[in-house]
């Protein structure tokens, strides 16, 4: 398999005003990400409406939705919204879309979609996909799962697959997840784009990461999981050539809270 560049995200937090957002956008692309993300909604906030802020402020930067949840929305408006945004931010729109997390029935019984079971999800997302990647002249198109049949899809037609991991998870279990999209895609399993996020930077805790997942940096690097990585940049950069060497992974994603203190990684690996 070739061996893909890095590619570096920014999940941008909570930031629904158009100052910080902008601001945001401005500083990943002056630090040398290549992607801002954004998660549906962010803040309250449409993410697709979201986006032209960012696409006005950066000149290389591309941004993206992390994921949007497929059944918040109609497949055609989708698709017709999603080529708007690739041809007026220069092609510079990625796609990511998902079934929708837990909690996420509340959000679309307020906009009077209905939620359906996760089989019927996954069916739906299907279709928005085969009308997504219909188009010739369209915008990469990113899934984000740990299932298998979520993962099939995603290896059949995804451009971009983040591996969905539990915090605690290690290399053995990112490599079944890997091993799984390897079996689904067969001939195309090279031109995918293979990414994960990351939770923590170092072992110090963090109050917030506790709160949301119910584990702390400290935990994550004792159970090994590739969602962490080594305080001293020299040692992440490494760490990370090494897991695109057994796992492929080659894009890494990480909060906006980490935008500043990952940044010497990017600034190491970057266009390698």
């Amino acid at each position: 398999m070739t061996t893909r560049s890095f590619r570096f995200g920014v999940i941008a937090a909570v930031n629904p005003e158009l100052g910080p957002f902008t601001e945001l956008a401005r500083r990943t692309e002056s630090l040398g990400y290549h992607t801002l993300l954004v998660p549906d909604p962010v803040g309250g906030l449409d993410p697709l409406t979201v986006l032209p802020a960012g696409f006005a402020v950066t000149s290389e930067l591309r941004l993206g939705t992390f994921v949007l949840a497929n059944a918040f929305r109609d497949r055609y408006q989708l698709d017709w919204q999603a080529r708007s945004l690739h041809t007026m931010s220069g092609g510079r729109f990625e796609l990511g879309l998902g079934t929708g997390r837990p909690g996420a029935e509340i959000i679309a019984a307020g906009l009077k979609r209905p939620f359906g079971t996760g089989s019927q999800r996954l069916a739906d997302l299907a279709a928005t996909v085969d009308q997504m990647t219909s188009a010739r002249d369209r915008p990469p198109l990113l899934i984000s799962g740990a299932g298998p049949k979520v993962l099939d899809l995603a290896a059949r037609k995804a451009d971009i697959i983040t591996l969905a991991l539990p915090p605690l998870s290690d290399a053995n279990v990112a490599q079944s997840l890997v091993d799984l999209v390897r079996g689904s895609a067969g001939d195309r399993f090279g031109d995918i784009e293979l990414g994960l996020n990351l939770l923590a930077i170092g072992a110090e805790p963090t109050p917030w990461m506790r709160q949301a997942l119910g584990v702390d940096a400290p935990d994550l690097a004792a159970a090994g999981a590739v969602t962490v990585l080594p305080g001293d940049p020299a040692e992440a950069a490494d760490v990370l050539r090494a897991r695109r060497e057994t796992l492929g992974v080659s894009y890494v994603k990480i909060n906006a809270a980490a935008l500043d203190a990952f940044a010497p990684v990017v600034a190491e690996l970057r266009g390698t």
